[in-house]
């Protein structure tokens, strides 16, 4: 066991805040000594340390217990999330150093490309990780459609899902604003709308964002559906979410 002023030197966290983490039940301490002082065990320690690696990842207090708290969140999913968006925060910054460093030794007008600020795949992909465990009213109407499938009923949805991809895959070598390919997508968004939760522009960018944006998801469509099919999908999206702004 440790005392508040113990895990407040170890941590670097203050007194103060560990006091604020209790009284919102962020980070109750595990027991309290006669004269009222908290105390702190090593699951206390492990749970503060996965609080300070969320506040580093700039998430609220609030999502920070949801997270931790709640019991349908998938902790680990979150966290392998975070560590994807970790890595293209990674490239971006490697980008802007290459930048940086071309420029201090060229000069500006050489290498004059805006490509290397441009966020939106990172806030995009944020976007849609945040989707897939906060409790929006897509989750909400998820949750309602899933309740009472049985385990068949959601292998033949899962698979229906990935035929829907791969009949996007199939045109990877045209162009993704065509029309045929934009039928398809709108036969994806439609698929997702009637088995899952209501498929807006928005949520459609941002499940675009997810399938190519690497890891399990795109391997799996990649390897399923072909390889490139993840990243084709995601510009067939942009061109047709574009195409009716319009």
């Amino acid at each position: 066991m440790k005392t508040v002023h113990e895990v407040s030197a170890i941590s670097g966290v203050s007194v103060r805040t560990l006091q604020y983490y209790d009284s919102i039940g962020l980070l109750p301490p595990t027991a309290h000594t006669e004269a009222g002082y908290r105390l702190y065990d090593d699951a206390a320690l492990e749970r503060l340390a996965e609080i300070l690696l969320y506040r580093e990842l700039q998430f609220p207090l609030r999502e920070i217990r949801q997270i931790l708290c709640d019991p349908d969140v998938d902790r680990s999913t979150v966290l392998s999330q975070q560590i994807r968006l970790l890595e293209m925060r990674r490239e971006h910054i490697d980008n802007l150093l290459t930048l940086a460093r071309g420029m201090k030794v060229m000069g500006v007008k050489p290498l004059l490309d805006f490509q290397a600020f441009d966020t939106r795949k990172i806030d995009e992909y944020e976007r849609a990780a945040k989707a897939s465990w906060g409790k929006t009213e897509a989750w909400k109407e998820y949750e309602e459609k899933s309740r009472g499938r049985t385990q068949e009923e959601v292998h033949s949805l899962s698979v229906q899902m990935m035929e829907c991809m791969a009949a996007l895959g199939r045109y990877r070598e045209e162009a993704p604003e065509s029309a045929a390919v934009q039928e398809q997508v709108a036969a994806l968004q439609q698929f997702i709308t009637d088995h899952f939760y209501t498929c807006t522009d928005e949520i459609l960018s941002s499940l675009g964002m997810m399938y190519a944006g690497g890891g399990d998801m795109t391997a799996h469509i990649d390897g399923t559906c072909g390889e490139g099919t993840g990243a084709f999908i995601q510009k067939a999206i942009a061109c047709y979410v574009a195409s009716r702004k319009h």
